[in-house]
């Protein structure tokens, strides 16, 4: 069964039971027929394969012909316009080009449809014989002009259905594989998530936008999308694994007043040790960050969740009271650009030691916060 719907005008599904089964009552009867009898000049570039397969593809090029001929024909008799592109050819040309795929024959596929649509521009079907030329060319592996061909069926013409599948969703789905350009890759996301939502995954297709969004530098609608994406926490999302913790991270900082930063790491240093030194927990408390602080141990260092900044579940004057916290006096050696480690003890008889995590702040969309520092957490125990 075959199902076609066109896209702007919703144009009813089609069943082409009684149609196809005519075509192949005449194509059972053309098969008994010599090549001689044929009157229809047929290019022998696109008769290949087994002589079974060549035998049916000169009878599908005697029928294309055939029906072609029809359509005119009828179109001349009732004086109406001619018909380019009937169901009953479609049949055929999807016939001939799955012949074509079968036999990993992708030039003589494109250069057939390519041709079919050169001689009938308004064909209503063109859209699919393009997305065609477009998979013949990823199995050559010119990806790029793939892309392109993929590209022209969604800007260029309206969508339909074959078989209960959305030739536009097919495509999108293809682009956002092959493009690496962010605003294109923007585009499509966008087309995806407003046309087809209910048809795809929306977790990784709006922390992807989110994503795509960031490589142009429209922060605000970056911010947006990883907002949607909040909503499906725990999506797989490949090739992030930390998409929860990195949405989450990006739009909690968003949110939050952002005063509490450095303006580089020796600054934001020497105050907490100022604060220790002191012993004075209001005082160290007031640096910490308060978005995304967390408190965990070394075992859990790749999870998201933990103890959050706050005075209801953490409260430091619990554990500097009555003890002198120490530090070392050079930050951990496993410290680089973007984050670092002091080591600090004397905070319990059960864990004494703290490290407390200090990041490099990212977050482009504000020069003025970007690439500060901060006490971003804490790890408890020793580090191995």
């Amino acid at each position: 069964m075959l199902f076609m719907e066109k896209g702007k005008s919703n144009i009813k599904i089609i069943r082409l039971f009684v149609p196809i089964a005519a075509l192949l009552l005449v194509f059972f009867v053309m098969c008994g027929k010599n090549r001689e009898e044929s009157p229809v000049k047929i290019d022998p570039y696109y008769i290949s394969g087994t002589k079974e397969e060549q035998d049916k593809l000169e009878n599908y090029f005697i029928l294309l012909a055939s029906e072609t001929e029809s359509s005119r024909t009828e179109s001349s008799r009732t004086e109406g316009p001619i018909t380019e592109g009937s169901q009953e050819q479609f049949a055929i040309v999807r016939e001939i080009a799955n012949t074509f795929i079968r036999q990993e024959e992708y030039g003589k596929l494109i250069s057939f449809l390519n041709a079919r649509i050169h001689q009938n521009p308004e064909d209503p079907y063109n859209s699919y014989y393009l997305f065609m030329i477009a998979f013949a060319y990823q199995q050559l592996e010119a990806y790029p002009i793939a892309a392109l061909y993929f590209d022209t069926v969604v800007k260029n013409y309206d969508d339909f259905t074959v078989m209960g599948k959305s030739i536009h969703l097919a495509c999108l789905n293809q682009l956002i594989t092959l493009v690496e350009s962010p605003q294109q890759r923007e585009r499509y996301y966008q087309e995806l998530t407003s046309r087809f939502l209910d048809q795809i995954d929306p977790g990784p297709s709006y922390f992807m936008m989110g994503r795509a969004y960031e490589g142009v530098g429209e922060w605000n609608s970056a911010i947006k999308a990883y907002t949607q994406y909040l909503s499906y926490m725990g999506s797989i999302v490949p090739g992030f694994p930390n998409a929860d913790d990195y949405a989450k991270r990006l739009v909690d900082f968003n949110n939050s007043a952002k005063d509490w930063s450095f303006e580089n790491l020796n600054t934001l240093v020497n105050a907490v040790k100022n604060a220790l030194d002191a012993g004075s927990s209001n005082q160290l408390w007031r640096y910490h960050a308060k978005a995304n602080f967390f408190t965990r141990t070394w075992e859990n260092e790749d999870t998201s969740d933990g103890g959050i900044a706050g005075h209801a579940v953490f409260n430091l004057s619990d554990f500097m009271r009555g003890n002198r916290i120490r530090y070392a006096d050079n930050l951990d050696v496993s410290s680089n650009a973007n984050e670092a480690y002091l080591r600090t003890w004397g905070w319990s008889q059960y864990i004494s030691t703290w490290y407390l995590y200090f990041r490099k702040i990212y977050f482009p969309m504000d020069p003025e916060i970007h690439g500060r520092w901060e006490w971003a957490g804490i790890y408890y125990g020793e580090k191995f």
